[in-house]
């Protein structure tokens, strides 16, 4: 008999399997994907390991919260549920989950007024937030990343691409909460213990507001960051004031990074972030 993938089979089937069944299943029996054998060892752990995080899954689809719920669990995360906007606000601000995975089209009070909402209240504004829906529009992207989305993830999915990408998201919050983790990027040193920034081992200097741009990018990397957000995070503003200000400041700390300014990408529409090299 030839094995299959444990995402393709049906989610509400695999989750009466004894935890034996599906780790012998893993261990045992290597995975055909087009004709070639891969490891999947990973697919499926014990479900006594510790928990690694907390996981909001806010889906109206009750097959999608199965599949995705499934998939988590089985990668070691805690996971809670909600199905319409209300519930995602009320479990996010008293759960205080580590990531939100954030559906758009949900009753009542769809995915980007919560998103909005979540990103205003300072109880839940720095949580990460997937957004994860069948609206695929570059429209829907760019809105959805403007209002604070960290990722974005469009139905159908992959359920091992959506573990990575949690995983992935986890590991830059546990960086970012590192303020004083130097970073190296190509020819660019930055080193916040000491406030200092090299481009090829030459000193560059900085205001004090440029060096914290610049650190705040870096240490969201890949992370798209909206004026706004800069603005809180940069020069700490919770009112609105003219986001050209942080155009003004991106402009000369590029001026003065000269070829190390390629990893500062600008996301017409939206903001900035600090670009990831392949």
């Amino acid at each position: 008999m030839i094995p299959v993938p444990m995402e393709w089979l049906p989610t509400r089937l695999l989750a009466r399997l004894p935890t034996s069944v599906c780790h012998q299943f893993v261990t045992l029996s290597p995975l055909f994907v087009h004709g070639r054998s891969v490891n999947a060892g990973s697919t499926c752990v014990n479900r006594n390991q510790d928990v690694k995080a907390k996981i909001l899954v806010v889906d109206d689809e009750p097959d999608v919260l199965d599949l995705v719920m499934y998939n988590l669990t089985h990668a070691g995360f805690h996971v809670d549920t909600g199905a319409d906007g209300a519930a995602a606000l009320r479990k996010a601000r008293s759960a205080k989950p580590n990531l939100i995975l954030l559906d758009l089209m949900l009753p009542e009070m769809d995915g980007l007024e919560v998103c909005k909402l979540l990103r205003h209240d300072p109880k839940t504004r720095d949580i990460p937030i997937i957004i994860l829906t069948a609206r695929a529009t570059e429209v829907d992207r760019v809105v959805g990343l403007e209002l604070g989305a960290t990722d974005y993830i469009t139905k159908p999915f992959s359920p091992r691409e959506l573990v990575l990408r949690v995983k992935k998201r986890l590991d830059e919050r546990t960086a970012v909460a590192d303020p004083k983790t130097s970073m190296s990027h190509g020819p660019l040193q930055i080193d916040p213990s000491r406030h200092l920034v090299t481009v090829k081992g030459k000193r560059i200097e900085l205001t004090a507001t440029e060096f914290k741009l610049l650190a705040v990018l870096a240490q969201r990397i890949g992370h798209v960051q909206t004026r706004e957000r800069l603005l809180r995070d940069v020069w700490e503003y919770e009112t609105h004031i003219d986001t050209r200000t942080v155009d003004t400041h991106m402009r000369r700390l590029r001026e003065k990074l000269g070829a190390a300014a390629k990893y500062l990408d600008t996301v017409r529409g939206v903001g900035y972030r600090f670009f990831e090299e392949v």
